[in-house]
């Protein structure tokens, strides 16, 4: 299935853009749904897209160990599937207590975005790394102010 969606996959043409985006976090499915992780990621974001295929991104919520994290990265999505931009997220994140002592790490994660006139949706999917960072599904709503 993955390989017939590459097939699929437009590359987008890179053009500028300034357009500024909110977010209230995330809501997230875990993998290790035995854990008892937060999945309410509650918090407050933005996004700035400055160009077709990549933006930038910084926020603050509460993690799925229940601990307040930081994010700063750059989405970078040179690829459609239909109006779906296909990329990933390069950046960093803290506050994960099993995580270099909850401070901050680098991470890249595979990333969706959709967007339609004023609102948006990205999706993430981040992976599980040994017992200090667990994987899931990320869904983060956007809304878009200019």
């Amino acid at each position: 299935m993955l390989a017939t969606s590459a097939a699929h996959a437009q590359l987008i043409e890179s053009q500028p853009l300034s357009e500024l985006w909110v977010n209230p976090g995330f809501a997230t499915w875990h993998f290790q749904s035995d854990k008892d992780l937060n999945g309410n990621n509650k918090g407050l974001g933005g996004e700035y897209r400055f160009s077709t295929v990549a933006s930038v991104t910084a926020g603050r919520f509460y993690n799925s160990d229940r601990m307040w994290s930081n994010y700063a990265g750059v989405y970078y999505q040179p690829w459609a599937l239909g109006p779906v931009r296909v990329g990933a997220v390069i950046g960093g994140f803290d506050g994960y207590p099993k995580m270099r002592d909850g401070g901050w790490f680098p991470a890249l994660i595979p990333a969706l975005s959709y967007e339609y006139q004023r609102v948006g949706v990205n999706v993430a999917v981040i992976p599980t790394y040994k017992d200090r960072l667990y994987g899931g599904i990320s869904v983060q709503l956007k809304v878009k102010l200019f």
